[in-house]
């Protein structure tokens, strides 16, 4: 019994290090058996917080030897009772949410205070909760440090409920400061689309452009108006925040971080564009309202540049790792091959 515990106060950090992938994986498990379908919806659904799961984990990865968790003295003191609640916190969220009447009590306060989309409002904040709590858990796990070292997943849940919130107030683009970048969007799927055979033609009604797409060959058509949640908006903000906040922490030039952060960019806004042509080319094929549209527009659409960007800074790790190999060879190479310095007289 004593070795066990002796085991434990000497591997008592890195299992600290652990309880805040923990604290949110039992609860995402539990939303799962209650709400499986919502795992499968990444436009307001929880298919987010798998991918904030991955970046805590990425995280700890990155991280693990430089990481302290703060040690835990007393088992009976006020510290370590707070610090275990903090960790049930996001379990008794849930409970709260869908035994305790609190996302019942969040739609009608939506519905109340007049909100288009009320019904969604519990995901929104649900998002927004999550973040605070986990903020709180990696304060007092990690102190200011771990604040730090854990910004990116802690304001990625924070950017995804700030923006189905404002999609809930302001739905059908009505956020002019997100839907004034939608036209050169659309322009760009509409050339991508007529680049690939197709004809198309663009309108616009109340600040919300009407894209037409037809197949010259069938003459099947399909017409969707754009907003900015369809044009992928969301997935560019969600982009900016998690690599600027990523590539703050690289120790590289100004330059290289500016040129990883435009690269990137560009293929996000890319993928957005493509969001939109598989829109189209399924609507042409199966249909506006068929069943394989909206699966490409509430899911398989937004994975593409989610799938991305999540997988971006692995790539940015594995240039620089390839880069510094080369640079020693090259200096190797250089060393090698100049002539040893003459004995002296």
């Amino acid at each position: 019994m004593s070795s066990r515990l002796q085991s434990l106060k000497t591997h008592q950090n890195d299992l600290l290090k652990l309880l805040p992938i923990i604290a949110f994986a039992v609860p995402l498990l539990w939303l799962y058996l209650l709400e499986p379908a919502t795992f499968e919806a990444m436009w307001k659904g929880r298919t987010f917080q798998l991918f904030f799961i991955w970046l805590i984990a990425l995280e700890l990865i990155l991280g693990w030897e430089t990481l302290q968790a703060g040690k835990l003295q007393k088992l009976a003191s006020a510290k370590t009772a707070v610090f275990i609640t903090s960790l049930l916190l996001p379990t008794l969220y849930v409970v709260a949410s869908y035994y305790w009447g609190l996302n019942g009590a969040i739609t009608n306060w939506a519905a109340q205070s007049h909100i288009q989309w009320a019904n969604s409002m519990p995901l929104s904040i649900e998002y927004l909760a999550f973040a605070a709590m986990f903020g709180a858990i990696v304060y007092l796990s990690f102190g200011f440090k771990g604040l730090k070292a854990f910004s990116v997943p802690a304001f990625f849940l924070v950017i995804v409920g700030a923006i189905y919130t404002i999609d809930n107030v302001f739905p059908y683009g009505q956020f002019t400061p997100f839907q004034i970048f939608v036209p050169t969007t659309t322009t760009l799927a509409a050339a991508i689309l007529n680049l690939m055979g197709y004809t198309t033609s663009i309108t616009y009604a109340q600040n919300m452009p009407y894209l037409t797409a037809t197949d010259p060959n069938s003459l099947a058509s399909a017409t969707f108006s754009i907003a900015w949640p369809c044009a992928g908006i969301e997935s560019f903000l969600i982009f900016t925040v998690v690599i600027l906040l990523f590539l703050k922490r690289m120790p590289i030039s100004l330059k290289s971080k500016v040129g990883y952060f435009a690269f990137g960019a560009a293929v996000t806004y890319f993928l957005n564009s493509l969001r939109i042509v598989n829109i189209f080319m399924a609507g042409m094929v199966y249909g506006e309202n068929s069943v394989q549209v909206q699966n490409i527009h509430f899911y398989y659409g937004p994975l593409y540049a989610v799938a991305w960007i999540v997988m971006y800074p692995i790539l940015i790790l594995v240039t620089q790792s390839l880069w510094r190999k080369i640079r020693k060879t090259k200096q190797a190479a250089a060393t090698e091959g100049q002539p040893a310095s003459p004995n002296p007289a």
